[in-house]
């Protein structure tokens, strides 16, 4: 994802590349980016160099991440998935001094698909059925995948209801029946697949299936540079890219 943020930018005429960061000890470090950057360890000194920082490393980095912008009041778009309560709640604490977009898919029609899925969700009744499937790359190790739990946070939103009561993992073995109501995930993992996502309304005698396939990790860049180019300059807050897409 950094090499694909790097071209992302350098493609677009409007924005400057500032710097990257690696974790310390990784053998990147030191190494040239052109243009007289190097890779460096420290987030601080570079949000003390940029509008916007964006993250896509891994939860154990958020916290430094954080305190980089907030330090160097810089805004913040975070890409990283695999959260938990603890970090949203060091969003928040963030997003008092920066301006924070955190998102567990930077890609523009994914966030379009969570529109539609939440649209679906409100017109259609409880007996439509909700079930969501995510295919990741062998690599990836958290499941469902973020984009998965959006787009069923985005299903719940449309019903009105508490997305924790009703999420369901996925079934294995002899189990009872399915309780109505309910948002069903299921992630399958294999090979070199950049994302791809299904939702299922399953009706009595009708079905509709909303797909998003990624094919290549471009677009989450893409999408992740838009978001940054929007939110440089921004109040402290935290912020979504539905708020890029004005949804």
């Amino acid at each position: 994802m950094g090499q694909a943020l790097i071209a992302a930018i350098a493609a677009d005429p409007g924005l400057k590349l500032a710097g990257a960061v690696e974790r310390a000890g990784h053998p990147s470090v030191g190494k040239g980016l052109g243009g007289g950057l190097t890779i460096c360890s420290n987030p601080s000194a570079l949000a003390h160099a940029c509008d916007v920082l964006v993250d896509f490393t891994s939860p154990a980095a958020l916290d430094a991440n954080l305190d980089a912008a907030c330090d160097g009041r810089a805004a913040l778009v975070i890409g990283t998935t695999g959260l938990e309560p603890r970090h949203h709640a060091a969003i928040d604490r963030a997003a008092k001094s920066a301006a924070v977009l955190q998102a567990a898919n930077t890609s523009l029609g994914v966030t379009l698909l969570a529109a539609l899925v939440e649209s679906a969700a409100a017109r259609l009744g409880p007996d439509w059925d909700i079930e969501i499937l995510d295919l990741h790359h062998r690599h990836k190790r958290d499941a469902p995948s973020g984009t998965a739990l959006l787009l069923g946070d985005a299903a719940a939103r449309g019903r009105k209801v508490d997305f924790a009561k009703v999420r369901t993992p996925a079934r294995e073995g002899i189990g009872p029946e399915r309780v109505s109501g309910t948002i069903g995930f299921s992630a399958m993992r294999g090979g070199s697949a950049a994302g791809d996502h299904l939702v299922l309304f399953a009706g009595e005698g009708e079905r509709i299936e909303l797909i998003h396939r990624a094919e290549s990790r471009d677009i989450f860049a893409r999408g992740a540079i838009r978001a940054a180019s929007w939110l440089a300059g921004r109040k402290p807050g935290r912020y979504k890219m539905t708020d890029v897409l004005g949804v």
